[in-house]
């Protein structure tokens, strides 16, 4: 299983990389096995502000429809539109290409709340 060591996570399967006020958010190899074959990922809410566990978009796998929640407050600044026409990407590189959405933060105090590595791994039962 692919846990990047570089990377925070949540409960909810998410991973966050964060580049100074910037946070890129996906969801984790874990997660995208979990679901099966993705066909579809869907985010309405960018350039909104949202506060931190809403959703902002929802991933569609052959089987089950998934809400995604925002691990941390603030602006959805960016979608990732390759992920329209090629949603398998979360299937294939998660961590890369898979990517869904950049934040900028409202609040980086946040950031503390995440899960290390190790502690998702734990999560996980990896």
């Amino acid at each position: 299983m692919n846990i990047p060591a570089n990377l925070k996570y949540t409960k909810d399967h998410e991973w966050v990389s964060i580049d100074g006020d910037i946070a890129t958010v996906g969801i984790t190899d874990f997660a995208q096995k979990e679901l099966g074959d993705i066909v579809y990922v869907e985010v309405e809410t960018l350039d909104q502000t949202l506060a931190k566990d809403e959703v902002f978009g929802t991933v569609e796998a052959v089987k089950t429809v998934s809400d995604l929640f925002l691990p941390l407050s603030g602006e959805i600044i960016e979608f990732n539109e390759e992920l329209e026409t090629t949603p398998e990407a979360v299937n294939s590189d998660a961590y890369g290409a898979g990517w869904m959405v950049k934040v900028k933060l409202s609040d980086a105090s946040e950031i503390d709340s995440l899960l290390s590595s190790e502690e998702y791994k734990e999560l996980i039962g990896a």
